[in-house]
């Protein structure tokens, strides 16, 4: 792995690379022009005052081999990003840092504080790496393997940085990123508006509502994420359950085993009768035993599917009907096998209402075996 105080010897007197980058803010070519008066998108609509906008980056994604930054942009700050975004789009990863660094640098400026910028920042620019044999790699920042919402400074094989060179499958270069918090899934207002301490004209204020670092950057050099865009950040942000998740997946999962466990005992305690009905309607219906099973094993199998690709809406939605489904089922055993009410006949006499009347029949045929005996033929003389 490549350490991070390692420098190519002819750094920054290769062609194509940035040779100004000595550790400050000037070596992000700061531009102006990008959120104050006059501030022209190469792409989208011109926007003069960021003080009602919002922006909110989701994830870091891999699109067209170029490392990219999805974010959403909200015309109502106040919100807190909890309404409609005005859209959805992606930026180089290297464009997106140099704004977040910008404003980063702004906010201290207008706190009366000194920014210190991370020896990281300079892998915002393609960086050559000399190692064994006159040979060289290069060095970017870029998406982090193991996460969506994280960066890292990856490895290339070109002077682009666009074939990654990766080793055991990765391909982070190991150098530490911690001093770089991009605020992934966090909404960030894009004027901050801070206590001066001192006396400003109020020109400070009307020209504060222009800058705007990293939303004019991310706006800048923006583009939309398309179809091909959502489907890989939706693969990525949906990839595995969270505990939480689990534990109310396990929970209705057992849920559903110890209703299916009480079914299995009161259908072996249904009366002949309930059983023959039941049969004759699965009959009617064009079903038979193992027809059900069949059906019960497909629909655990789907759900069981569904979860393993992460699809969790659809796991929910398949998994509460399952769960309604065997409760209302159940309890129309549970009525049905719950103790008959006793009749009372006409003279007094208390009998049993069997759910298949077997006990009433019984009953009857005492009462008419006990009124007959036995009819001898009279003698004829």
């Amino acid at each position: 792995m490549v350490s991070r105080d390692t420098r190519a010897d002819d750094y920054g007197n290769q062609d194509g690379y940035n040779d100004d980058i000595d550790g400050n803010m000037d070596a992000i070519d700061y531009q102006q022009g990008y959120y104050n008066n006059g501030n022209q998108q190469s792409s989208g609509e011109y926007i003069q005052y960021w003080t009602e906008y919002a922006i909110l980056p989701k994830r870091c994604i891999r699109y067209n081999r170029e490392d990219v930054v999805v974010f959403s942009v909200y015309d109502k700050a106040y919100n807190h990003c909890g309404d409609e975004p005005v859209g959805t789009y992606m930026v180089p990863v290297g464009n997106f840092v140099q704004g977040y660094l910008q404003q980063q640098s702004q906010d201290y400026q207008d706190q009366g504080l000194e920014y210190e910028e991370p020896s990281v920042s300079q892998y915002v620019y393609c960086v050559p790496q000399k190692i064994q044999n006159n040979k060289y790699i290069y060095l970017q920042l870029g998406c982090a393997d193991d996460s969506n919402q994280a960066l890292a400074v990856n490895i290339y094989s070109d002077i682009d940085c666009k074939k990654r060179s990766t080793s055991d499958g990765y391909d982070d270069a190991n150098i530490d990123v911690s001093q770089l918090q991009v605020p992934f899934k966090q909404c960030q207002n894009c004027v901050n508006w801070f206590d001066m301490n001192q006396n400003v004209d109020d020109q400070y204020y009307e020209m504060h509502k222009t800058q705007a670092p990293l939303c004019a950057t991310a706006w800048t050099y923006k583009q939309t994420c398309d179809g091909k865009c959502k489907r890989l950040g939706q693969e990525n942000t949906n990839n595995g359950w969270q505990t939480s998740d689990q534990v109310l997946l396990s929970i209705m999962v057992l849920f559903a085993a110890i209703m299916l466990g009480l079914i299995a005992h009161k259908r072996q305690m249904m009366s002949n009768k309930d059983t023959l009905l039941e049969q004759a309607a699965m009959s009617a219906a064009g079903l038979q035993q193992p027809h059900v099973i069949g059906v019960c094993i497909l629909v655990t199998l789907v759900v069981a599917v569904f979860a393993l690709l992460g699809l969790k809406n659809i796991t929910w939605t398949l998994l509460l009907i399952i769960n309604t489904a065997l409760f209302g089922y159940l309890m129309k055993l549970t009525l049905q096998s719950s103790p008959p009410e006793n009749i009372i006949g006409p003279d007094g006499t208390i009998m049993r209402n069997d759910s298949d009347d077997s006990s009433v029949d019984d009953e009857s045929s005492k009462n008419a075996g006990g009124a007959t005996g036995f009819f001898t033929l009279p003698t004829l003389t």
